[in-house]
């Protein structure tokens, strides 16, 4: 049976579990970081992983010979989850609709603003509060190509180049990130019979016959990447189920300006405000596994 508790009654709380899925949902489909990790259920607010680095070695034996033996070597990264919170100013009739009314109606907004904060900040460390970010490790590590470093101009080579970067460590690339403004290069490429090598599909776009993702919503740092390719098997993200949401009626929102330039007071302008906020962690376990395809410099 549908929730009917009504906003006015319940200033503050968890939004109600169906429209919480909903809305965790909405977040995983339309973050690329999402649709490319291996995302992992967290059930408080750490999770510890183990991940073999260096494997046991075989031996050939003789007969009658003692078998050898060897250790592997683990490292065990903790990943942290983290507060996201984001406000949406509503007219204060709201306070007379439900708790459900009220999050189905925001949940586009709410959604969209969660996975917009969350590729930025795992992408590019854009407001992150995570130790590591993608295009961070690439940088330190140097694990990058500039556009035309081939010599031939061409988006496909260059891209290339960078995938042997990974595999040149041993991993192999199962998906490239990217911002939507390389989509008309991509559209343009044909291998040498003449057959498309970007394939654009209703559920997902593949690029070398691996997904691709188009990171949207200004979440992208066109002046940092161009593509991003890994194996986004050493992305790993967590979320914790449940999302917390409070009534504000009295906070100026500097973040909101108004008809006169000033920021909106919500006492002032009769309104209140809905502040969600969801926990999520995010860690890149092996750098090696992630490089990007960089602008090209022009000197000048």
């Amino acid at each position: 049976m549908a929730d009917e508790k009504y906003l006015k009654d319940n200033l503050a709380g968890f939004v109600p579990v169906e429209l919480a899925a909903e809305i965790i949902k909405d977040v995983a489909r339309g973050s690329s970081i999402l649709r490319l990790s291996k995302v992992e259920p967290m059930k408080s607010d750490t999770k510890k992983f183990s991940v073999m680095t260096d494997g046991p070695g075989a031996y050939w034996v003789g007969e009658a010979e003692r078998i050898q033996t060897s250790v592997a070597t683990w490292i065990f990264p903790e990943m942290e989850a983290k507060k996201l919170a984001v406000i949406v100013p509503v007219t204060k009739e709201k306070l007379n609709d439900t708790t459900i009314d009220v999050f189905g109606e925001m949940r586009p907004a709410i959604a969209e603003a969660f996975y917009t904060a969350i590729d930025a900040a795992c992408l590019f460390g854009t407001n992150s509060p995570f130790v590591k970010n993608i295009f961070g490790i690439i940088d330190t590590a140097g694990n990058k190509v500039a556009v035309g470093t081939n010599g031939e101009g061409k988006l496909d080579l260059d891209v290339s180049d960078v995938m042997a970067l990974i595999e040149d460590a041993g991993h192999d690339v199962n998906g490239f990130a990217a911002h939507y403004g390389i989509k008309n290069s991509l559209r343009k490429l044909r291998d040498g019979n003449g057959a498309p090598l970007f394939a654009a599909g209703t559920n997902q776009n593949e690029f070398y016959n691996n997904p691709i993702e188009f990171v949207r919503n200004g979440a992208w740092d066109k002046t940092k990447a161009e593509v991003i390719a890994a194996n986004w098997n050493y992305s790993l993200v967590g979320i914790r189920q449940g999302i917390e949401y409070e009534t504000l009626t009295e906070a100026t929102l500097q973040s909101v300006t108004m008809g006169d330039g000033q920021p909106l007071s919500l006492a002032e302008n009769d309104m209140i405000a809905i502040k969600a906020t969801m926990r999520i962690g995010f860690l890149p376990i092996k750098d090696e596994a992630f490089a990007a395809l960089t602008p090209e410099v022009i000197a000048g």
